[in-house]
């Protein structure tokens, strides 16, 4: 019997070479390259990688992938099949990444996402993807607003809990710029910062003093900002988080302010009347604004060490934190 006979006597097909394979499929429509099939074990290992990463989805789910991903590496056409997920899965979060910058809410482009490559969500499971979390297929309306005051009540009463934090301090660390972060830890590792006002002066200043430049201060330089002269955009967006306040109080050292009032801007303002008068006033953290820099932006070993003292605000004197 002949080498080919050997291969014909227990009924199966000759094997064909991995480019002979490839053309194969791709006489039959799939467009699978030799190279494409010469990289599903990298492939493969790609695949094994995003299952680790995403086993969330689910048991089920993550169970079924790792079976493919262990006979792709052994299968030709199951590799092939798993390659050519691959590629529709890559066009799938290309067009999510679309759909979400382009205004769609993000629960709304991962369910859409999840629909078209098929495993994510699965036609006989009954779940959805809402703001990435499997759900039921009927979506839950959400808790009331006595329901959800319920819910705090019953987390104040556990002794076990380890909340840390204002709820709010999240979202506030997204309204941030770096250059305000930087402010921020100015202000609680330094203290209150000098600020001044320019307003006319003079006898006519007695009876009715004009504003010429508001808030003055060195506070950009100190931090080392990046963009100083959005400084003042800065403080008025801390001051609208209820993060900081300006006090129309000057601090009690007056050496603080001689480096402020020497400063160019401030000297041009003076120079442009006939008479200036400079009125000193300063910028504190709030009592929230010191928690939040504590909580966030100082190492965990420093929270607890003593830091400059800053100025209660007068009620009604800074804004609440809801962006308001």
């Amino acid at each position: 019997m002949t080498h080919d006979d050997q291969q014909y006597d227990d009924g199966a097909a000759p094997r064909a070479s991995p480019g002979e394979r490839a053309r194969q499929l791709t006489r039959r429509g799939e467009l699978i390259t030799p190279e494409v099939v010469d990289s599903l074990p990298g492939l493969a290992r790609v695949a094994s990688h995003a299952a680790w990463h995403t086993a969330g989805w689910g048991v089920k789910t993550s169970a079924r992938s790792w079976l493919r991903v262990g006979k792709a590496l052994t299968n030709q056409q199951e590799a092939a099949a798993l390659a050519r997920e691959a590629g529709q899965a890559v066009a799938v979060v290309g067009e999510l990444a679309r759909s979400v910058s382009s205004g769609v809410p993000v629960g709304t482009a991962l369910l859409s996402a999840g629909q078209s490559l098929g495993a994510v969500v699965e036609p006989d499971s009954g779940h959805g993807v809402i703001d990435a979390q499997i759900v039921g297929s009927r979506i839950s309306p959400p808790p009331t607003l006595r329901e959800r005051g319920q819910d705090l009540l019953e987390r104040s009463r556990d002794v076990w809990s380890t909340e840390q934090g204002h709820p709010a301090y999240d979202r506030i660390l997204t309204e941030l710029a770096p250059d305000e972060a930087r402010i921020l830890v100015l202000l609680l590792t330094s203290g209150p910062q000098p600020s001044v006002d320019v307003r006319t002066g003079g006898p006519v200043g007695m009876v009715s003093s004009q504003l010429i430049a508001p808030g003055l201060t060195m506070i950009g330089p100190r931090a080392g900002c990046r963009y100083v002269d959005h400084v003042p955009a800065y403080l008025n967006n801390l001051h609208r988080l209820g993060l900081v306040w300006f006090s129309r109080e000057s601090l009690r050292d007056p050496m603080d302010y001689q480096v402020v009032e020497a400063q160019p801007d401030v000297l041009a303002a003076m120079h442009s009347v006939k008479f200036a008068k400079v009125v000193r006033r300063s910028i504190h953290l709030t009592p929230f604004g010191e928690d939040f820099g504590k909580s966030c932006l100082i190492e965990e070993e420093k929270a607890d060490a003593d830091f400059p003292e800053h100025l209660a605000p007068p009620a009604g004197e800074v804004p609440d934190s809801s962006g308001g």
